[in-house]
């Protein structure tokens, strides 16, 4: 009997292994991680990262997203124009090529949130919607991580 509780404990600890690693599934799209760094109180932007991996046979588009905690939120990735750092919006969006993924990260491809309605403290957590051109919209929770990198 001991060993059946011990065997049933161990299973429900495993169901919940997904649970933990922050992950969210959309038809074929993965979206893993969703993080924010945590920023100073009197900074009005921020930004968002995450993994997407198509595992579908058809592209998909990452079109749009949006979220509470920001007046705004748009695309964006960092382009270095002749040893200038230079941001750019993604009016049409990213593309997901079919079997590949994509990670929006420091330094490249990420989510612009502007004009924020409250500071970025770690260890908080807010919702960010994205919208799909063939998958759909999905609500996803960003976790704010202290420092530099988060831990998955």
């Amino acid at each position: 009997m001991k060993h059946l509780r011990i065997l049933t404990a161990l299973l429900l600890g495993l169901l919940a292994l997904p649970a933990l690693a922050h992950h969210y599934v959309l038809g074929t799209l993965h979206i893993g991680h969703p993080w924010s760094r945590a920023m100073p109180a009197m900074m009005s932007s921020g930004a968002v990262y995450l993994k997407l991996d198509n595992q579908g046979k058809t592209a998909d588009r990452l079109l749009a997203v949006s979220t509470p905690r920001a007046a705004s939120a748009e695309l964006h990735q960092n382009l270095n124009d002749h040893g200038v750092m230079r941001m750019r919006a993604l009016p049409e969006g990213i593309e997901l090529p079919p079997g590949r993924g994509i990670a929006l990260a420091p330094g490249g491809t990420h989510i612009m949130l502007m004009g924020l309605t409250a500071p970025l403290k770690a260890g908080e957590r807010f919702p960010l919607t994205l919208r799909f051109a063939r998958a759909g919209t999905i609500a996803v929770e960003v976790k704010i991580e202290e420092g530099m990198m988060p831990t998955p």
